[in-house]
């Protein structure tokens, strides 16, 4: 719970900064979620889905997803995350990730424009959507660590 607040304050203090940069060639920072497979660590620049409305968007009527990209799912608490695709234009790999950021389970390929539930049998706090195929291109399986940067300060 308190990984969660340090995100939470961070995430908020970060947003607030964000419209005033120290100087004008400051940029603001994306977060990154890495992925440590045990031979490499694999980043994605992700946006973040907090609030119901961001959540329930996602990464619909998206056409295209960068390789190094991803949307990050974050919940206030551990809980059984169902998801369906029925305006998701494109595949997507959804990576279930526990409170002590492990991957949890994957759900790969997901088809898009479906509303077939995408889920794992436990729960999770996290779940990151990355382009279909790219678990199983390098080699994400659960048990791997993950690291969440929020751009500002860090977890």
């Amino acid at each position: 719970m308190r990984a969660i607040r340090r995100l939470l304050v961070s995430l908020a203090i970060f947003s607030a900064l964000a419209p005033f940069p120290a100087c004008k060639t400051a940029r603001p920072t994306t977060p990154i979620v890495t992925i440590d497979t045990g031979e490499s660590k694999v980043p994605f620049k992700v946006e973040l889905a907090i609030t119901p409305d961001e959540q329930e968007r996602g990464l619909m009527f998206r056409e295209h997803l960068e390789p190094d990209a991803g949307m990050l799912f974050i919940s206030e608490a551990p809980r059984h995350h169902v998801f369906w695709m029925k305006n998701t234009l494109i595949p997507l790999d959804m990576i279930f990730i526990s409170a002590d950021w492990r991957i949890a389970g994957i759900v790969q390929n997901a088809e898009p424009k479906t509303l077939s539930a995408r889920e794992i049998a436990g729960i999770s706090q996290y779940v990151l959507e990355i382009g279909g195929g790219l678990s199983t291109r390098y080699g994400f399986r659960a048990g791997q660590l993950v690291d969440f940067q929020s751009g500002s300060t860090g977890k």
